[in-house]
Parts: structure tokens; sequence; C-alpha cells
């Protein structure tokens, strides 16, 4: 279960007090940014943070009922399981929260939870804000809620005492945009794997070792997940199968529709899966394909790439950032070119290694800390 925190919410510990906000929680809460936050936090208090992590009540499970999770302590706070007001009503009372815990500083991670920043700062927090893309280009958004985040995102740019950018892409809409010139670029991390030996689970799947095609995230538009089933059922061989591994946070009739189009295609949909099952997935799969239509910087990228597997990525700026070949390109949104760029690669035998250096959670944990040394008291 955990220590219990203490009245404050903090155990008694030196070092800085972060209160950390924007995320839906920690651990085995899928999504990127929460995986971001559960590499990164356990990093900073074995740098000597006191780190507390408010998560949205509405994506804790009865299983997931904790007090603290690798020296960070958890605190639940009421979100409903809304998507248009799920994020602001949120950091909404983890502001509140936050002040009342008298922290050093506030880290809010993504811009619809950012558009709480000027009343985080007119209660006296100091607050950090890490952008981890433009989520207004997301397709299940109406056009309240990507006014909202719009919003937030030139809040956060305007009043958060310092800002982080995950990639340089992004870096360089905020100085165009919003004329800030000081944001602090920190990559997105990705951890050196053990490969699994095992075949087990993915034998229950009815696949062969380099057999099958993989991806993974969550089931909305961007994703482009229903181009890559329509390219996959166009390719000339029959020998490979598709795996999917995901759910939607929120079914829509776009994620009912994509797993009907999936079962029909004779596709693989894992749900969501962690640990060993998703270890064997990566250890074993042929082709890892990205075909997504917006990115900050994709973690599962950065994951594919930690197995040294061949990828096929779409060529959104996020993705280009990344710097890969040519021919590790597809045209974003052309299911053809995915299609005749995926019939190549499955035809290739060559041994792939990849420079991961600059994602390195250890180096990405001493940057924060950085950043934070320069609002915490003397």
């Amino acid at each position: 279960m955990g220590d219990k925190p203490n009245a404050r919410g903090f155990e008694k510990k030196v070092g800085m007090k972060i209160v950390v906000a924007g995320t839906r929680g920690i651990p085995n809460i899928p999504g990127g940014v929460e995986t971001h936050c559960e590499e990164l936090y356990p990093r900073l208090v074995s740098l000597g943070c006191e780190v507390l992590l408010i998560r949205r009540s509405c994506y804790v499970s009865r299983n997931n009922k904790i007090n603290s999770y690798k020296g960070i302590v958890l605190k639940d706070l009421y979100a409903p399981k809304q998507k248009t007001f799920e994020a602001f009503l949120h950091t909404f009372l983890a502001v509140f929260y936050a002040k009342k815990t008298k922290t050093d500083i506030l880290h809010i991670h993504a811009i619809g939870p950012s558009i709480m920043t000027p009343l985080a700062r007119l209660l006296g927090l100091k607050v950090v804000v890490t952008h981890h893309g433009q989520d207004y280009y997301r397709h299940k958004w109406g056009k309240i809620a990507k006014a909202a985040l719009k919003i937030g995102e030139r809040l956060s740019a305007k009043y958060a005492n310092e800002l982080i950018v995950i990639s340089e892409n992004i870096n360089t809409f905020i100085q165009r945009k919003y004329k800030r010139f000081n944001a602090n670029l920190i990559h997105n991390g990705v951890n050196i794997p053990v490969k699994s030996p095992e075949t087990t689970y993915i034998q229950s799947l009815d696949l062969t070792p380099q057999k099958y095609i993989f991806t993974l995230g969550r089931f909305v538009k961007e994703k482009g997940f229903h181009g890559l089933i329509e390219a996959f059922t166009k390719l000339n061989t029959k020998e490979f199968k598709l795996v999917i591994a995901g759910d939607a946070d929120h079914p829509d009739a776009y994620s009912e529709n994509l797993k009907q189009f999936a079962k029909e295609s004779g596709v693989i949909l894992t749900g969501f899966i962690k640990g060993e099952k998703l270890n064997e997935l990566f250890s074993n799969a042929k082709l890892f394909v990205l075909p997504s239509f917006h990115e900050g910087l994709p973690i599962s990228l950065l994951e594919a790439m930690s197995y040294d597997m061949d990828v096929l990525i779409s060529d959104i700026p996020a993705n280009l950032e990344i710097k890969l070949p040519d021919d590790y390109y597809f045209k974003c949104g052309d299911w053809n070119d995915l299609k005749n760029k995926m019939e190549e690669k499955l035809c290739q035998r060559e041994h792939i290694k990849y420079d991961l250096s600059m994602y390195n959670w250890d180096t990405i944990a001493e940057q924060t800390i950085a950043v934070y040394q320069r609002l915490a008291p003397k």
C-alpha cells in the first residue's frame, strides 16, 4: 500500500517539494504523459525531491488505490470521466491542493491543464509547465475544447515561471507564436529494455516471431490506425499479421468502428497492455508502424527503436525530428504509400541499431532538476 502521507501531503524529507498535476495518474494508467511521469518522478525522488503527484479519481481502479509509488506520494482528487471538462476541473482542484501543501513548485503537464497557470500564479505558486504537444490538432476535440486548449497554451507561454518543451518543433512554434525564447528543451525518454526470450503470450495470440507488424496507442482518429488497417489489407503478402495494442479512453463512434474494421480485416487487438506482454510483442515483431497525423514526441516510437526494431512512420514534424533515413518515412495520410513502404520493409533483413543517447531518462531527470533549482528557495 505504500506509506501514508502526513497532513501536508508530503513525507518528511529534505529537498524541494514538487506537486505534479495535469496527468491522469500513475502507475499503470495508459497515456504518453502518464508514461513520462512514471519514468521521470521516481528519478527525481532519488535525486532528493519530495514529489506529490495528483491523480484523477476516475482513472484509479480498485486495484490501484495506493498512497505511494516508488517514493512518490499519490493523492487522488475528483475528476469526472468526461473528456471536455475532466482535465480543467481536476487541475482547478489540484491548484488549490498544491497551495494547501505549501509546495515549492507546481509542475503542470500538457496545455489543457495549463489553462490554470494564471490561477496558480495568483495564489503565489511557482509554476513549471511541460508542453507535450499541440493537443488542439486532435480530432476528438470540438470547437470549444480546441479553443480552450489554445488558451491554455497561450497562458502557459505567458505566465509559467519555467516552460519545458519536449521537441525542437514545439520550441520553434512557441518562439514564433508567443515570442517566448527561454523555454527549456527536454526530450521524452526511453529505457533500453532486456528483450523477452519468451513467446508464450504471442503464441496465445496465434503469432509467430518476426511474422507480424506491430503498433500501439489510443484509439483516436489522429493515430491513423484506420489507415494502417486499410494499407495492411492491400498487402500482397499474407504471411504477416497486424497487431494493435491499445484502446479508447473514452469510447466513441470512431473507436467502435475501428474495432469492427479491425475484426473484419483479421487484425489482432490486444487492449491496453504493459509489462511482460508488451515486452514480448516488441521483442518479436518484424516492423513497427506509427501512422499518426499528430504527435508531440512519440514515446511508443522511442520504445520500438529501443528494441532495435525496423520502423515505418508518418512524415509529420515530430517524427521527422528523430532524423531517421528517408526510407523510414511515408507520406502522412497516403495509405498506398504506406502499403508500398511496408512491403519493402517486410522483405528486408538488415540489423538496425539506433543512437538513443539524447533520450536517456537519467539525463532528463537531471535537466528537470536544473529547471526546478532556478525556482526553488535558496
